[in-house]
């Protein structure tokens, strides 16, 4: 019988390196992960001994497998915590693999002194009966190098399964730090549009102040308004496009205060997107481009539209059009404050959406220009 099932454990050990304790499984995964061996060797050991016409019952192979692999079951739990505690992958390793053999050896003999015990009280050898001293011998003789295999299986589960953990937390771990790098990035972005936005609103209530003192002092109580809004929603990368609409109608208050009858406002949004995220301040820039280069430059009316719509399924553009110059003058005349803006929301196109998401700056056919930004409705959700 044990020569049997040795030959039979022998063949099946590679079954074991499931064995180490994983603390996100539920609890009865690891006595049924056992039962479910002791029952494969049952049946190995019922089908052997009658293929050799030594036939055991069902019942006595069933009782003999589970007992055996219930006891490596409650001998793996030490082995395994002793693997965990002294990695051979640290750097005392050598010190570490004796303490290991060590420890396979005592693991083995515990087994043993268990097995025969319990042949003794609950399932006995098969056979007629024998002193604990002739059962203990036979059980050592039967299985002390195959227990010494089981508890190396034991100890690689356990390395392999910490392994995998140590991979794990370390994707997390890089996942978090890209994660906050770009939060940082973008808050650095925001960060730096914002003293552009006031520098320039700044700039046009006190070009105002020579002309009409009563609208520059309407600027300011508007700016003030403006800037409350801002802060209040600084921390958020993105907003409803209802709230970015919001946001710049109160912008084009003031530059409308700045060019009166010269700045034509449409709007072109379909309604189904206004619930849609976008990145916070994402069209100020735009339609402060399109004044800086096609309202100021012209005496005559210029037309500012803005524009939400969904080309194609799945992805959301928004533009924002002038019917100005064009780019020719825009680029000729183009300062550091433009380049903050435009760069900037280019940057932060690229930060949130990578290469899904594009802005454009082109001429239009039919005279002006025309500033586009565009990315997946799926990657901004």
């Amino acid at each position: 019988m044990w020569s049997s099932r040795a030959r039979g454990r022998r063949r099946h050990a590679p079954r074991e390196p499931m064995i180490a304790n994983e603390a996100r499984t539920p609890a009865w995964a690891y006595p049924a992960l056992w039962t479910l061996v002791g029952l494969a060797f049952a049946g190995q050991h019922y089908l052997t001994s009658a293929k050799v016409g030594a036939p055991v019952a069902w019942g006595t192979a069933i009782a003999g497998a589970l007992v055996d692999w219930h006891l490596f079951g409650l001998l793996a739990l030490p082995a395994a915590r002793l693997a965990r505690r002294f990695n051979l992958a640290g750097p005392q390793w050598r010190l570490r693999l004796v303490l290991h053999v060590l420890a396979s050896a005592v693991f083995s003999l515990a087994w043993i002194l268990l097995r025969s015990a319990l042949a003794q009280l609950i399932v006995p050898l098969r056979g007629v009966e024998k002193p604990f001293g002739d059962v203990l011998r036979y059980v050592l003789v039967a299985t002390f190098f195959f227990n010494i295999l089981v508890y190396w299986v034991v100890v690689t589960g356990t390395h392999a399964l910490a392994y995998q953990r140590h991979l794990r937390d370390r994707e997390r771990r890089l996942l978090e730090l890209e994660s906050r790098l770009q939060s940082a990035r973008l808050h650095a972005l925001r960060m730096q549009l914002n003293p552009h936005f006031l520098f320039n609103a700044l700039n046009g209530i006190g070009s105002l102040m020579y002309r009409d003192v009563d609208a520059a002092d309407s600027m300011l109580v508007r700016l003030a308004s403006m800037l409350r809004h801002s802060l209040d929603r600084s921390d958020e990368p993105v907003v409803p496009l209802r709230d970015e609409l919001a946001f710049l109608d109160r912008y084009l208050d003031l530059e409308q205060m700045r060019f009166p009858g010269r700045l034509v406002v449409q709007r072109d949004i379909d309604p189904a997107l206004l619930d849609q995220p976008v990145p916070n301040l994402i069209l100020q820039p735009l339609v402060e481009n399109a004044i800086k280069h096609g309202v100021e430059p012209l005496a005559r009316p210029v037309t500012v539209i803005i524009r939400a719509l969904t080309p194609s399924s799945g992805r959301l553009r928004m533009e924002v059009l002038d019917d100005g110059p064009g780019l020719a003058i825009a680029v000729a005349g183009e300062g550091r404050r433009e380049r903050i803006g435009t760069s900037n929301t280019r940057r932060r196109i690229q930060q949130l959406h990578g290469t899904a998401g594009t802005f454009t700056l082109s001429n239009r056919d039919e005279g002006g220009a025309c500033a586009a930004v565009e990315w997946p409705i799926r990657t901004a959700r």
